[in-house]
């Protein structure tokens, strides 16, 4: 026998080694010669062995399976030896036919265009339609309502005393301060004081009076409580005031 010189990729399974060996050796199909076919497969494995090749565990099935019916087709009385070949003729018959009919498709499918479309646009109703207990219905209005809620800006109000806040600046009062002295002559720290609306107001007056007495246009003395405030007219009085 010639030596085996096939890969076990060239097959697909066992099936295919065994139509592989009977065209090859030109066995009759339908009267399969199973001592003959038992040979050729066994030694086909055996090759693939020797060659250290993973043997598919499918392939030494088959072979455990052929080895069988050559046994049993050794008995005197070897019904069960026909049943299994016609078993075996049947699957190796239904199996060529699966070959047939894969390369008829392959050939007709060859070449062929391949052709795709837009998905279509459909129409989504949006109507609400799902039915609702009016508890559930409360419970998810108040929740609503709730982020809403957090998601507003703090109402006016509570900027109307920032906003509405009156700026003073101290050259006003600088100007109040000297204005009062002008027409009084003099007049009490407090007095200064009296006409002011707001807190800001009486800073500005306050460091207005301190800038005042920094420049030597007025002056503060008398009692700590209450002290007087003069306007300064000539220098030589705002000298006197420093040698004091």
């Amino acid at each position: 026998m010639e030596k085996i010189s096939y890969k076990l990729s060239v097959f697909e399974g066992p099936m295919d080694l065994l139509l592989h060996l009977i065209n090859k050796h030109k066995l009759n199909i339908y009267d399969i010669p199973i001592l003959e076919l038992v040979e050729q497969y066994v030694s086909y494995v055996r090759q693939m062995e020797e060659e250290n090749m993973e043997v598919a565990s499918e392939f030494l099935e088959m072979a455990a399976r052929l080895v069988y019916i050559k046994t049993v087709s050794l008995l005197p009385v070897h019904e069960e030896a026909d049943e299994l070949k016609k078993e075996l003729t049947g699957e190796l018959l239904e199996y060529r036919d699966c070959q047939i009919m894969a390369g008829k498709l392959s050939q007709m499918t060859d070449g062929f265009d391949t052709f795709s479309r837009l998905p279509d646009e459909i129409e989504v109703d949006y109507t609400y339609t799902r039915l609702h207990e009016p508890e559930e219905l409360l419970k998810a209005y108040l929740s609503a309502i709730g982020k809403g809620k957090r998601r507003l800006p703090p109402p006016i109000d509570v900027f109307k005393g920032i906003v509405t806040h009156k700026i003073v600046s101290v050259g006003s009062k600088i100007v109040f301060v000297l204005r009062k002295l002008l027409k009084n002559k003099s007049g009490t720290f407090k007095s200064f004081f009296t006409s002011s609306e707001s807190k800001s107001e009486m800073v500005a007056t306050f460091l207005a009076m301190l800038e005042l007495v920094k420049a030597k246009r007025i002056s503060v003395t008398g009692d700590i409580e209450n002290p007087e405030v003069r306007l300064i007219r000539k220098p030589e009085e705002a000298v006197a005031l420093e040698n004091k």
